[in-house]
């Protein structure tokens, strides 16, 4: 439980803190508000329609795990575009830009594994899924080398979407399922795991 706090903190403080800011960056004075609001909603109907007819539910898993392996999917794309658009630039430039995205990824990656192994997964299992999603990030690479430069134009639209989701998974899945949790004691520790994965990624937001 403590770990899923951890992953409420780091996904609000990653689409509010990263996602969201450096999305109004590169779109160069664009809303990106509205793709936000999609990425919300998009989330909320991926979600009632995981829990409609997805074959998963049936066996009781939570559709919160599917969405989290699709947003974190998203996300890697939109790394693994902004890394190869960044070698485009210079070596060094590249080398920056891999190291902050490895950085910003770990306290994610940890609160999203913590979520997989909530679920009822086995930490193999949790492990496989999230390489796989991590994959994507070879998919934005791709793009890259195949459209050049132009794949950057949809970076903004991407990275503000892909906070939509995250704010909806945290907001709508992971904060209600905190609020089951009873006793002074737990509900303590709860609250500072979500501050410190809160705080982890507003550190990281310092160090850039």
């Amino acid at each position: 439980n403590t770990l899923i706090s951890f992953a409420a903190g780091a996904l609000i403080g990653v689409a509010f803190l990263d996602l969201l800011p450096e999305a109004m960056e590169e779109s160069g004075g664009s809303s990106i508000f509205i793709p936000a609001l999609l990425g919300f909603i998009g989330f909320f109907f991926a979600e009632r329609f995981i829990q409609l007819f997805h074959h998963h539910h049936e066996h009781g898993e939570k559709p919160t795990v599917l969405l989290v392996l699709i947003g974190d999917g998203v996300h890697n794309f939109i790394d693994g575009v902004i890394i190869a658009a960044s070698y485009l630039v210079s070596l060094p430039v590249g080398l920056a830009t891999t190291i902050a995205v490895v950085i910003h990824e770990i306290p994610q990656e940890i609160g999203d594994f913590g979520l997989l192994i909530h679920s009822g997964w086995s930490k193999k299992r949790a492990l496989f899924f999230n390489f796989l999603s991590a994959l994507s990030a070879l998919l934005g690479v791709l793009a890259v080398i195949i459209l050049g430069a132009g794949a950057e134009k949809f970076v903004p639209a991407a990275l503000a979407f892909a906070a939509g989701g995250f704010i909806y998974i945290a907001g709508a899945d992971i904060v209600p399922e905190l609020h089951k949790t009873t006793g002074f004691k737990k509900s303590f520790f709860q609250s500072l795991a979500m501050l410190l994965g809160f705080g982890l990624m507003f550190g990281l937001l310092l160090l850039e």
